[in-house]
This record gives C-alpha cells, structure tokens and sequence, in this order.
C-alpha cells in the first residue's frame, strides 16, 4: 500500500466550551471559560463527546468530528463563532492555491470516503484509482474526479455543510456536470437548463451544475451573481434606494458593463459569467424561467395592495465546493425556500424593510416596542408568504417543519456516520425559535471535506483585460448577444437531454425482453442519452449515481429471476437489507441460494410511491435509501399461464421503490397471451411523457401522438450479403456460445428409451447423453439442463425454397448494411458487416440460429407488410401488426411458423439479409435433469414429453415442439449444444434426515428420478423422501414405475403414491386428492412436525391444486384458520422448504390459449387504461 500522510492534529473540547474545533496550527493554551474553569488543549481527540439535548434530556454521541479538517475560528482572545465568513469556511484565491501535499490528503480522504460508501475499501479497483490519482497529482500538481466521483463528491459536500437545514434530502441532489464548456455562452445554457430543472413548474428539485475546476485564479471559470436569482437596487438622487439594497453594488457593475434595468423593486438581474478567466460578459435570465409568486395574505388584504413578490427557487451561484482537493469555484445549487428566509428579505432594515408599512396598514401601534408591532408585522409576513407558495403548489416549508425534519436528518446521521456538523447560529430560525426542537439541542460545528466554502466576489479581485468595458455602457451589445445565444425551447431541450442519461436494464431468458429495451432506447433517443445494458454486465455499486433508470425484464419459471438478471437481483437485495440494517439497526437475514421474486415483491398498494404526494410533503420527506436520486419505472413481461406472473418484475421494483428510488409511473405488466405489444407500446409512450415532465425535456404533442413504437425501419435496399468463403463446416456450438454468451459443451447422445407404452398414443422418452466430462455439465439433482435445438429440416429446406436463388450449403455468408454519413457538402456511404449472426451457411443459420416456429411478433408482421407486393396482403398484415385483438386471435388460432406465413400471405417476398437481421434468435429450452452425476460421471439425463399438436382446435396443421422432436430425432453422431442452469433452490436438503416429500405427476417426475438416484448412491435408508406421482393410466403412462419400485426396495424411497386420473381400475384422482384424502396426517407429521421440505414438479394447474391441498390439510389437521395455513405456507417458501419447479402451457393448444386468454383481457385492458390516465 502506498503511504498514506499523517492525520493532522485536531482540538479536544473539553466539558463546558463552544463545541467548535480549534485548530492544531494553534499554539497550545489554558483558557479559563466561565466559573467551571474548562480549557482547551491541543491535543488529538480521543474519544467521542456526548450532546445534550436540553428539551429532552437526551445525550447524543458524535465521534465524526474526529474526521475533521482543521479549522481556525477562536483566537485566545475572541470567539469568531458568529462570524458570517469565518476563516475556516473561506477560501480567498489571492492567498494562495492549496499545496500539492494538501490536495494529495483531501485526494486521499475522499477516494477512501468513496470507495467505503460502496464497501469496496482495500479493493484493487481503489488501490488502482489511488495510484492513479497520486500520478497525476504527483505529475501535475491536480487530477479530474470521475463523473461517479462527482455525483458522490457533490452529495457528500451538501450533507456535510453545516449551516443548512434543509439537508434531509442530499441524497436526493441532481448533478449536472458541465466540466468540458469553454465559453460563457455554454455557462449559459447551462444555467438555463439548472434553472428549468430546478423550478419545475413549482415542484422545486435542488441540483447543482458544476463548471471546469480552479486550475488557476487567471483562468477560472465564476458566477459572478451571488444567487441564481436577485433583484437589482437602484439608488436615487434622494439617496434612497428602489429594489433590493444588499444588491446595490452588484447592480452598479451590471450597469458599467452595459445592463440597463427598469428601474423597479422587482427586476431580476441578469447573470454575469465568466469563462476561462476571460471578460464578464452579460446574459439576461428568459423571463419564462423566472418562477414568481405575487405575496397574498389570507385575511389582511393590504399584503395584496404592496404589490408584493419573490422568485421561487433560491439558488447559490457564489459558493465553492471543494472536492477531494478539487475546487469548483462556479458551482450554482439550489433547494428550496424555508419562507423565514423571504420574510428576513422582505422585512430586514438592510433589505426592504417593509416591517413600518405593514404594520401601519395592520393599523398596529408602532410608537411602543413594547406593543410588539415588530413581532407581530413579521409573523403575519410569513402567513401571507407561505398562504402564496401554498396556493400556487409551490414547494416552501416552514420552519417548524423544517426544525423538526433536520432533527430527523441529526439523528439519523448520528446513527449511521457518528455525526453531522451543524451551526447552531445560522439553523435556528429567526422567528419562534425555542418553539422549534434545533433551539434546544447541542452541535459540534465543524468543516469536513467534501466542502462547500465561502469565497470572495469576484470583481474585487479581477482585472479587467479590456478596461472598456467599465467606461462604455453599451446598451444592446450583450443583451443581443444573449438573444442570439438564447435557446429556443426545444434547443434547450436538447441541451438538458444530452445531460440525462436513460439507462435501460434488461433481462431475459428468450430475447424479447431486449428487444423491448432496444425499442424503447430507440424512443428515448428522441431526448436522452439512451443506453441498453443487461443486468449482468451492470455494476450495482453505479446504480445511486444514476438519473433514470428503466427496466425491462421477463420472469422465468416458477417467479425466478431470468439467469443474466439473477446476480442483479441478489445485490440490490443486499442492498436493500444493508440499509435497512444501517437505519433500524437489526441484522437483515441473508440468503446464500436463489433469488426469490415471490417472497421480495410487495404488493402494489403497499409500495412506497412519491407519486401522489405534493411539492410540500416531497420537500419534507427524508431521503431514503441510496437511491434517492434515481428516477425509475420497471415493465415485466410474462405469462398468466404461469401462478406468479411478472414476479421478477415486481420485486426490482419493490426491492428499489424500498431504497429510495422515485417511481416516476407505476410498474407495466405486458401478457404474452394478451396483447404484450400493445401493453408495452401504451406503458413506453407514458413512461417516455413521465420522463420528460420529470426532467423538463418537452415535446409538442404531435410528437407523441405520432410515435412509432416500432424497430428502426429495415430498409432492403440498405442491406445485402457478401460471400465469406466455401468451406461449409462451422463450429456453431462455438458460435451459438459467443451468440448467447453461455459456455455451451458438445454433447451427445448415449441411448434414447421411450418411457410410454406404445398403444399411449403419447410419447415420454429418456435421452441420455455423453458429456466427454466436461466441466461445464456439473451439476446437482434438481438443475436443469439447456438445450439450443435445431429447426425442423423440412421447414428449413421449405422456406429456403420459398425464398428462390439462394447459396448452397458449402457457402459461408454475412450480411452487410449501408451506413450513410452526411457532411456540409456530400454523403458518404459505406458498407458495414452486420455482426448479429456469426459467418454461417444459409441452412444452419435456418435450422441453429434463427427461429422460424415462434409466430411473428406485431413488430416483425409491420416490417413483411412492407415486403408484400399485393395490396391485400400488405392490408391485412398492417391491420395484424397495429391491432392487438386481431393479432392475439390470428397467433393463437393458426400458431403459424414462417413457412406458414408465407402460404398465407403469397405476394410476400423474403430476401436473406431481412431473415438475418429481423428473425428473432432461436431459444434454448431447458429440461429438469433426471440423473446424478455420481451415478452417471460424464452423462446426464434428461425426460423429455415429445410435444406434438394441431392448430385450430385439433382441427388445423400439425405442429411439432422444436426441442423434443428434435431429440426424437437425433443421430448417436450429432453434436447437441447443452449447459447447465443451476437451481440451487430445488436441491435437496444437506440433511439427509429431513423429510422430503416430492410432488410430480407426469413428467414432473424428472427431477426426482436424480434424487432418489443420488440417495442409492449416497445409500441412505430409514430416512423419508416419499414420492406422489400422477398419470393417467397405470398401464400405459406410470413412467419410472420399475425404478420407484427398487427405490422402495432399497430404502432410498421410503414411500410412494400414485393417483391416476384415466384408468378404468382404478378411482379417478389427482395428486391433491392423494394429499387431501389419503395422507394427510403424513404430511402434517413430515411438514409441520419434524419440518419437512415440501418439493412440487410440474404445469401450472397441478400446482396451484397441489398448493392449496396443501393448504386446506393445514387447516383441517392443525386447527389453523385460512389465513394461518395461508401465512404458514409462505413462511415455508421464506424458510427455502417449499420447492417449486413449474412449467407452464405444453401443449399450446387453442383450448387452452382461449381460457386463457379471457381470463387475462381483462387485467390487460385495466393496465392500458391506467397507462393511459397516468
């Protein structure tokens, strides 16, 4: 490690003093302080100090004081605590830049700050930064903080600053970050964007926009306005003044560089700027971002007559932060007002000292102190004031709530850092004091860095490089030259987008929840930065540094999160339960296996929503969590075929409503049998409109009204394919690994055993395959095996003859697009190679890469519409593609693959380079393992229903299951691309004396048959597992019956049932019966007795009947009410003792889809509706 230079010496405060530090540059001295004789002495600190609070006789323990920079406010002869710039909060360039071994420590302190606040100290990415950080500083006596750094660096010197009441929501701060402008016409454009920002529309947002840093006095970059927002003061031949007095000076200057104001008590200044050390120059503020409210009081109607007013947003444009040893010296911020802040403005003898008149028109007897005319004439200004904001749902607070929400914010960091310094002179407010709780309670108030620092006006040190300036009053000079940098609304617009970031998240387990989130980045880069990212490729430490966030993403199973969303999910979890445990002190239980959607999702009503609060209860609400600056909203898609549909979804967005993240619409539920497009489309353009309201990007409404949803345009013209080579042989288990970024092993096949009787008429077969031992086939039982299947090889050669003259099968192709770059005088067009699909053959791009079965989606039936010659079918293919009913009736009917389209709609003309680009990929699908890798070392199982059914109602074409037929019909010489997928939530128990009861009828049965493998290996006897199959007739469907038996035989099953349901011996039952009516009192004594695991494998329906069987023996056998059997159950999932391992529709037959169907069009619509609304 690199060393790190010595903490400088700080002051002990002894009982009884000021509690601000003294600083160790101090001589060491004795002095007497009151009749108790305390002193002061240098020496380090070392031990916390205790604060009382003298309301509540509580004491209070403040260690981060410990942390502070050094201070030099109280000489041995004065105390300099009431100072206005006290020297420890003052930086003075003329003075003196900070040492190189100065910024070294800050550089230091803060990247250690940093790195803890994401629990990465000691990391080798901190050690990296540091080292690098040191370099610089080192070779050019500075370095540049990373924009994370920035945003951290930002908040942190909000929270720090002592005088500020309002810092309950620091962690709620927007940061924009201007640091590469160089001119005062971006300065500009920039405050005007802060400024839109800020006020908008009267919901205030604090924010801050950072210029280039201080390198050196001569070249920086300052505000020279002291706020974002004053008002002028112009001084009369009677020597009185008209407007704001403290602004006198400020406004003498504005008029010697050519500014002429109106002459009355209102008019804004304009903004002073000044850029790489140059000349001030002048901009005026557009009137329309200027936010006014007109003084009003309730009952005394002569406030209305003084033709009062005050701006809205209180910004500081004077102040500068320092960070990590970076100093911004032009750092504009605003919050809002607390209104004892207007009042002193309005009513301060060196302001506009409007106590006399409003006294004199409340007719209040002025001529005796004693009558408290004073009091009395203030108190009454603030009523009016905040009735004014109020009634205009303007954010302000007043200072009791203010008091009492920094009392909040004061404990809270004394909980979590140990401090947080505080000014008692400047947070007591002005009026009522002791009635507000800040009165009573004791501070330390001390400087700790990051920093915001007080810094001299500008013009009393700068020298003017054009002394023409001062002499010559140009009256339109810079006032044209604002105008003509001045951004119309929709420049400005892009100006502040370009700022905002639109990071969209995504995970998936087919593809569809990309190619969401590509559709809606498409639509975000109309006015954001938009940016597509999956989950696993996402650093969850940068997520509080993000401004909008939206996530789109599938859930896959039984409520699981998709495989690349998964590690995503653990961490914000942890997250979570890491703040929870720093606010309320309890230790959060971690969990070590899967992710559980189910159990983390709350319900909707029950989430935390900013969304329906006002600009007053936002302002006063503490920020929560690390993500308090995040603006988010979350689409889930999904299936209602499944019992938790969208669960995935809804845990992301619980799991990030709960750490603070502002939802800016609620979450959108998209039904992959009802309408999911449609549901996406009307969730994207209200999220896109919530987006742009949240951060003041407008648009007009025809923009909206005519957003298309759909893909980019695919041009035909601009796409064609280029021969590779001849070869004709491709590794494509290496190409479909880098396809699907999975490390895929080549497998093949062993034995195939057809578990059915022939007269079934159904088909179960186990395929057993070879893994020549590779190490990505480990596995355990209860994992699941994926599998990347190969497209039927008639449907290939059908559709390659549909599509006419098309290279051979030796050839090797790739696609290429045509890139258009347009310059002053020409375009530019170039050829680009299209790298979604690696260098292939027609034929395995057909039958290994692309899918041909899954019907078209909307978007892909708009972009054939373009490609049909005739006009009816061009019609019908639009109508399908825009109309959700008609689309959700053709592809559930027909289920029709590509050949089928093309038979359907005959004029339509399919060239290569569309397939290649357009057609979704073809997906893996996943099997339960059905073997134990210490039974079978360099094998694995797998029992596969062979899915065959007909379209229509049984009435239409044959189709066939793309991965069961195809392991049907494999070769002992073919090569099958296969991982594993681990699901460590449906292992079995370490114990091995824990109960087990497996549930499984019909091919559910898979997973099992590697358990009670794994229990004949590992020999266990006496102990229960007992298994409950259902088929549908003993003769024909029991699969694995002899294998049961000899488990029975050996002890590895201790017991088994079966129900059949089609069987003309036996009593028609399903699996629930067997719970309900036959073994009750066994599973109560294996599940609530000696806390058995509880394990369900199979379809949807099966599982719910199973659940509630459950449920209902709970309450028969245990005297607990429905809900009690309802809670234990649940608790049973949390305690990771009930296993779920579901699959949803198999057979997607018409039936089935219908009911379905109908059952969701309802829920669907209702989403739409309030998608709408929103």
């Amino acid at each position: 490690m690199l060393e790190r230079p010595p903490p400088n010496e700080v002051v002990k405060v002894d009982k009884g003093i000021s509690a601000d530090l003294v600083s160790a540059n101090e001589q060491s001295v004795a002095l007497k302080h009151g009749n108790d004789g305390a002193t002061i002495q240098n020496v380090k600190p070392q031990s916390a100090a205790l604060l009382q609070n003298y309301e509540t006789g509580a004491k209070s323990k403040e260690t981060l004081h410990l942390k502070a920079d050094p201070v030099n406010i109280c000489s041995l002869n004065e105390c300099r605590g009431s100072l206005m710039n006290p020297p420890n909060m003052t930086c003075d360039p003329m003075k003196g830049k900070q040492s190189v071994e100065e910024i070294r420590r800050l550089a230091i302190s803060f990247l250690d700050q940093y790195y803890d606040s994401m629990k990465r100290t000691g990391s080798e990415v901190h050690q990296t930064r540091l080292n690098n950080v040191l370099d610089s500083i080192k070779t050019t006596g500075t370095y540049e903080l990373t924009g994370n750094e920035l945003i951290f660096g930002a908040k942190l010197a909000w929270r720090n600053a002592p005088r500020c009441i309002g810092r309950q929501q620091w962690n709620k701060l927007q940061v924009f970050d201007y640091r590469q402008i160089s001119t005062t016409g971006e300065m500009y454009q920039a405050l005007c964007s802060h400024l839109k920002f800020g006020t908008n529309k009267g919901n205030i947002r604090s924010c801050v926009t950072f210029f280039p840093p201080r390198q050196d006095v001569s070249t920086e970059f300052r505000v020279w306005n002291n706020q974002i927002l004053r008002y002028a003061a112009y001084r009369q031949d009677d020597d009185s003044i008209i407007g704001d007095p403290v602004n006198l000076e400020f406004t003498q200057i504005c008029e010697k560089l050519g500014w002429k104001g109106k002459g009355g008590r209102f008019d804004v200044l304009p903004w002073v700027l000044q850029a790489n050390g140059q000349d001030p120059e002048i901009y005026d503020v557009p009137p329309e971002l200027v936010l006014e409210v007109n003084i009003k009081h309730p009952t005394y109607k002569c406030f209305e007559e003084m033709d009062l007013k005050w701006y809205a947003v209180p910004g500081v444009s004077n102040i500068m932060l320092n960070i990590g040893g970076i100093e911004f010296c032009a750092a504009p911020f605003n919050g809002w007002f607390m209104g004892t802040e207007i009042g002193r403005d309005l009513c301060d003898v060196s302001r506009y000292d409007l106590l006399p008149q409003i006294a004199e028109a409340m007719g209040l007897d002025t001529k005796r102190t004693s009558s408290l005319w004073k009091d009395k004439a203030l108190l009454e200004m603030n009523v009016a004031i905040l009735h004014s904001f109020q009634a205009l749902n303007i954010t302000i607070m007043d200072h009791h709530v203010a008091s009492e929400s920094f009392m909040k914010h004061f404990h809270n960091e004394l909980k979590v850092r140990g401090g947080c310094p505080a000014d008692w002179v400047w947070l007591v407010p002005p009026i009522s004091g002791s009635a507000c709780p800040v009165f009573h309670q004791e501070f330390f108030n001390y400087v700790i860095n990051p920093a915001c620092l007080y810094q001299p006006n500008p013009w009393r040190y700068y020298k003017y490089k054009d002394q023409k300036k001062l002499k010559t009053k140009r009256k339109i000079h810079f006032k044209e030259l604002a105008k003509s940098v001045l951004l119309t609304s929709n420049m400005m617009t892009k100006a502040m987008s370009k700022r905002i970031r639109a990071t969209i998240l995504y995970a998936t387990e087919t593809g569809k929840s990309y190619e969401f989130a590509v559709m809606l980045k498409q639509l975000f880069d109309h006015a954001f930065d938009g940016k597509v990212v999956a989950m696993e490729d996402f650093d969850i430490q940068s997520l509080e540094y993000e401004s909008l966030v939206l996530v789109v993403t599938s859930t896959f199973g039984n409520g699981d999160p998709p495989e690349n969303g998964e590690g995503f999910a653990k961490n914000l979890q942890k997250m979570s339960a890491d703040y929870m445990e720093s606010v309320n002190g309890v230790k959060q239980r971690q969990r070590n296996s899967k992710f559980q959607s189910v159990v983390t999702a709350k319900p909707v009503v029950k989430r935390g929503s900013t969304l329906n609060l006002t600009n007053a209860q936002a302002a006063t609400t503490a920020s929560v969590g690390h993500l308090a600056n995040v603006r988010f909203s979350v689409f889930g898609l999904g299936s209602r075929a499944y019992p938790h549909f969208c669960a995935f979804a809804h845990a992301v967005d619980t799991l990030m409503g709960e750490l603070g993240a502002e939802r800016i619409i609620e979450i959108g539920e998209g039904d992959e049998l009802s309408g999911q497009a449609q549901s996406f489309r009307v969730w994207s353009k209200a999220v896109f409109k919530a987006a742009c309201q949240e951060f003041c990007v407008e648009s007009s409404n025809s923009f909206f009204d005519d957003m298309d949803m759909s893909d980019a345009k695919y041009e035909d013209s601009k796409h064609r394919i280029k021969t590779v080579s001849s070869i004709g042989l491709e590794d494509y288990v290496g190409a479909l690994s880098k396809l699907h970024r999975k490390n895929l092993a080549p497998c093949k096949l062993i034995k195939r055993s057809n578990l059915q009787a022939e007269q079934s008429g159904r088909l179960t077969i186990l395929v057993e395959l070879d893994t020549d031992n590779s190490d990505v086939i480990k596995y355990q039982p209860g994992d699941h095996l994926g599998v990347y299947p190969k497209n039927n090889e008639k449907l290939v050669r059908d559709l390659m003859a549909f599509l006419g003259d098309v290279p051979d099968d030796q050839t090797l192709i790739e696609v290429e697009s045509m890139k258009i770059k347009k310059t002053q005088v020409s375009e530019i067009k170039t050829w680009e190679d299209v790298t979604r699909l690696p260098a292939c053959t027609l034929y395995v791009a057909l039958s290994r890469y692309l899918d041909i079965c899954t019907p078209p989606s909307q978007r892909l039936l708009e972009i054939y519409a373009d490609a049909a010659s005739d006009p009816n079918d061009r019609e019908k293919l639009l109508k399908l593609s825009q109309d959700s009913a008609a689309y959700d009736e053709w592809s559930i009917v027909n289920a029709p693959n590509l050949v089928e389209v093309i038979k359907e709609f005959p004029s339509l003309t399919l060239s290569i380079p569309l397939l290649f680009t357009q057609l979704p990929l073809l997906q893996v699908r996943y099997y339960s393992i059905s073997s134990s890798h210490d039974v079978h070392p360099g094998e694995v199982h797998a029992t596969v229903a062979v899915v065959q059914y007909r379209t229509h109602g049984g009435r239409g074409e044959l189709h066939e299951g793309v991965c069961s037929n195809y392991l049907n019909r494999i070769d002992t010489d073919e090569i099958i691309p296969c991982f594993v997928r681990a699901a460590p939530s449906f292992h079995l128990p370490p114990d091995q004396s824990i109960p087990c009861l497996l549930i499984g009828p019909g091919t559910g049965i898979a997973p099992f048959r590697s358990f009670w493998e794994q229990r004949s290996h590992d020999k266990t006897k006496g102990n229960t597992m007992a298994l409950l199959f259902g088929c549908r007739n003993s003769e024909q469907d029991h699969i694995y019956k002899q294998e049961v038996q000899d488990c029975l035989k050996q002890g590895s099953i201790s017991h088994a049932y079966t129900a059949y349901s089609r069987d003309p011996d036996h009593k028609k039952k399903y699996v629930q019966d067997i719970i309900k009516q036959d073994i009750a009192d066994f599973v109560v004594d294996c599940i609530v007795k000696r806390n058995g695991h509880f394990y369900v494998c199979g379809d949807v329906k099966m599982a719910n009947g199973v659940n509630e069987a459950l449920r209902e023996v709970l309450q028969a056998r245990c005297s607990m009410s429905k809900e009690d059997a309802e809670e234990y159950v649940i608790k049973m999932k949390v305690d990771e003792r009930y296993h779920e391992d579901i699959f949803g529709i198999t057979l997607r037959t018409f039936e089935v889809q219908q009911t379905v169907r109908e059952n969701t069009r309802r829920n669907s619509a209702m989403n739409q509706d309030r998608m709408s609304e929103e």
